[in-house]
């Protein structure tokens, strides 16, 4: 039987009950669109979660997730904020990428390389919802808060060191596009 990836890509094998078998050695590529909202402040939304497998272990992560077969990244992206946050937009206003990278990680006991492309978004003051979140997504996320680079150094665990950067990437593209 196959379930959704839970992050967004192809169906997987669904997950072992305890006892069962382990995951799949072979590692999942993925191609990701991940969107930083910005709003009037600065401030980048993100989502707060953690992996099933370290419940105890919670950290901050960016929206976004991955592109489905023939969808762009930047669709993708509009795509999954809207899924997320219940915040649309046309996906012409995320523009293009404030960055790139590639990330090696662990979900669910299954081995990940995400290439990921960033988006900013300037938001304004708009009401956030996690409504929209599937199955898998509801099960390992809790809330969602607005960030300062620096409220991430102070203390809030980042699923990625990076972010921070991003979030001082986001918040300089969005004030440096035309209105």
């Amino acid at each position: 039987m196959t379930v959704p990836d839970p992050l967004g890509g192809t169906p997987i094998p669904e997950p072992p009950g305890p006892g069962g078998p382990k995951p799949p050695e072979s590692r999942w590529h993925r191609r990701t669109a991940r969107v930083l909202p910005v709003d009037g402040e600065g401030r980048v939304l993100l989502l707060h979660g953690w992996d099933p497998h370290r419940p105890d272990d919670p950290f901050w992560f960016t929206i976004g997730g991955g592109a489905d077969p023939g969808e762009s990244l930047r669709d993708a992206g509009a795509r999954e904020l809207w899924e997320e946050t219940r915040i649309s937009v046309p996906s012409e206003v995320l523009g293009e990428p404030i960055a790139e990278n590639t990330v090696e990680f662990s979900w669910a006991g299954y081995r990940i390389t995400q290439e990921q492309t960033f988006y900013a978004v300037a938001v304004g003051s708009v009401p956030v919802s996690l409504e929209g979140l599937d199955q898998w997504e509801r099960a390992t996320t809790d809330k969602y808060g607005w960030f300062t680079a620096e409220d991430l150094e102070r203390g809030e665990r980042p699923a990625d060191p990076a972010i921070p950067g991003l979030i001082r990437a986001a918040a300089a593209a969005v004030r440096t596009r035309p209105a």
